[in-house]
């Protein structure tokens, strides 16, 4: 399998495109805006006019776009993948999106003759970037196996967990732990700067005992900077935190950090903050703490 298409070049797509290039794999992307196109072009890629265009020749179509519906929009219908994908090929929805959504797309997708796995990434941006992302992979053992070089080339991390849906119920779990772990680095450095404490040297010493994560490694430096440059929005983290929080209500399992946690989220939104970094949280934090900000801060580090 050589020849790729990628529906969908944004933050992650992009990148993951461009690593498939590198990789030696024939790839098609196909995006709404055309400087990404342009962009995949630039790196060694093909550009398509279309989704039709994009997957008529490919063996393997990953998408990446942002929620359920965007990614029904572009595997169903007339002009979808499903319509106009060869007989055989492989679809890999790296999305994040509903767990039951990914379970009848998957159904649909066997109607049509192609072969479906939902393989969400974590990671973000930079992960996208230096081909490291961490890949759960729902659908056929037989598939994922396929698959393997392509998903070799984006990731590091790949482990298949079980049928279609799968990866998508794992996905929603890492999104709950990420957001809860967003928020207490918040509260521990406003907590710290409040002490006037060198907020530096106190998260060089916390990330080497237990409360350290990747979560303290990527966001911490951001947080103290007050930097909150778009790796992963707040509106894509809201949409996930709205995932996990239907989904246990379906299963009948109580997350209420997780549901505390979601309720911040969606308040930076609706604040109009959905395009920062979901780091971005630390604001809030922030406000409820009566500051505003480095001036109504401890940070003379």
């Amino acid at each position: 399998m050589t020849n790729v298409a990628v529906i969908g070049l944004g933050i992650m797509g992009l990148p993951m495109a461009t690593n498939l290039v590198k990789a030696g794999f024939t790839v098609t992307g196909f995006n709404r805006s055309q400087d990404k196109i342009d962009a995949l072009v630039e790196a060694g890629g093909e550009g398509a006019t279309s989704i039709a265009d994009a997957v008529k020749d490919a063996d393997v179509v990953i998408t990446m776009v942002p929620d359920s519906p965007d990614v029904e929009g572009v595997v169903s219908g007339p002009d979808g993948v499903f319509a106009h994908a060869k007989s055989g090929a492989y679809w890999i929805d790296a999305s994040s999106i509903r767990p039951d959504f990914s379970v009848r797309l998957a159904k649909d997708a066997k109607e049509a003759g192609v072969k479906p796995l939902d393989a969400p990434v974590s990671g973000g941006e930079q992960g996208a970037i230096d081909g490291v992302l961490s890949i759960m992979v729902g659908g056929e053992a037989a598939d994922f196996d396929a698959v393997a070089d392509v998903l070799n080339a984006v990731g590091k991390t790949i482990v298949h967990v079980g049928p279609s849906g799968s990866g998508q119920t794992v996905k929603a779990a890492n999104q709950l732990i990420v957001a809860g772990n967003i928020e207490l680095l918040a509260e521990a450095i406003v907590f710290l700067e409040a002490y006037g404490v060198d907020t530096q040297a106190a998260l060089k010493v916390l990330g080497g005992g237990l409360a350290g994560s990747k979560v303290l490694e990527q966001k911490g430096q951001k947080m103290l900077d007050r930097s909150f440059e778009p790796g992963f929005r707040l509106q894509l983290h809201n949409k996930d935190m709205g995932i996990v929080t239907s989904a246990a209500r379906e299963a009948g399992v109580t997350i209420p950090l997780g549901a505390l946690v979601a309720q911040l989220v969606g308040s930076m939104v609706n604040q109009g903050d959905g395009g920062l970094d979901h780091s971005g949280l630390f604001k809030l934090v922030e406000q409820l703490s009566g500051k505003s900000g480095p001036a109504g801060s401890a940070t003379a580090n």
